[in-house]
């Protein structure tokens, strides 16, 4: 789910896997695995969004009534 919002991200910031690897200070090759894995953390979540300038919004959305919490 985030993984394809990250690449897009990329994509609009005309930047590589290796260019966020270098912004977080980890190999090309760990993010290459979560993003095939779609396994961030939120706290990863936050710190891309940060790096990429961009914010990033985590929610929950009830169904039945429109609340976002």
């Amino acid at each position: 789910m985030f993984a394809d919002k990250i690449k897009i991200l990329l994509i609009k910031r005309k930047l590589g896997i290796t260019d966020l690897a270098n912004m977080l200070n980890c190999t090309p090759s760990n993010i290459t695995n979560k993003l095939k894995r779609d396994n961030f953390s939120e706290k990863e979540l936050v710190e891309i969004a940060d790096k990429l300038n961009c914010e990033f919004i985590g929610s929950f959305k009830l169904k039945d009534t429109n609340e976002i919490i």
